[in-house]
């Protein structure tokens, strides 16, 4: 069933991993979609095979003026943004103790500011057709909180509060606004997890594997379409059981 037929959406970290396969996803069901990633080359390439009428961009999304040029891009290309996926972000490890202030700084400009600066910018145009669907991408460690990841779990416990601020003011616009927290997933950012780390991980998960992008994107392309419309301000964990 093709559940975004004629919607266009905007997918950030769109190259790989949980936005890859979200960007994958939509256009099965019909979207026009719109790849951003930092690599222009890549997202170009990401596009191409996927196939459909899907775009790549490139956008430092922790630059307000590259975010801005890339929603009026998209807008100007396909005349409307329907669907906004924040799924870009970054980690940057590291004990509070030896935490230096660029890597706080990076991780929150990436992970906080670029969702502030994307949604400041889609909702304009969802305003004027009082029609539009916010996606990001949180964590459990937003909720939960991990050792040696203090700055990752402020930016994504930050936009809890985002979503669900958001969530209400534009509700009386038809847009909803919300957020999934996904766990242990198989992507770029978990690749580098040590053999002992993971396993310490599987034990606290009751389904007893770590999740793929496949699994988390259905719930975000559900959560984009008209069948989820009275669901808004709300942070959904895909995590195998982890939070319980």
């Amino acid at each position: 069933m093709n559940t975004l037929e004629d919607k266009v959406a905007l997918i950030t970290g769109g190259t790989r991993g949980i936005g890859l396969a979200c960007a994958t996803l939509f256009a099965a069901q019909g979207a026009r979609v719109a790849i951003c990633g930092r690599d222009e080359a890549r997202a170009l390439a990401a596009a191409e095979a996927i196939g459909g009428v899907c775009v790549g961009y490139a956008c430092d999304v922790s630059d307000p003026e590259q975010t801005a040029s890339l929603v009026a891009a998209v807008e100007k290309r396909f005349e409307a943004v329907h669907i906004l996926v924040n799924n870009a972000g970054m980690a940057s490890d590291g004990l509070l103790i030896r935490m230096k202030n660029e890597q706080w700084n990076e991780v929150l400009r990436t992970n906080l500011d670029g969702v502030f600066y994307l949604c400041r910018a889609v909702s304009r145009g969802m305003v004027r057709q009082r029609y539009g669907r916010i996606v990001t991408v949180g964590s459990v460690v937003g909720i939960h909180g991990q050792a040696g990841q203090c700055n990752y779990a402020a930016a994504k416990a930050g936009l809890i509060g985002f979503t669900k601020a958001c969530a209400r003011e534009l509700a009386p616009r038809n847009i909803t606004v919300n957020l999934v927290a996904p766990g242990l997933v198989e992507t770029d950012m978990t690749a580098d997890m040590t053999p002992a780390m993971r396993e310490e991980a599987l034990k606290r998960i009751p389904l007893g594997r770590s999740g793929l992008p496949e699994d988390v994107a259905p719930l975000i392309a559900f959560l984009a379409s008209d069948q989820a419309a009275y669901i808004t301000g709300a942070v959904i964990p895909v995590d195998g059981g982890l939070g319980m």
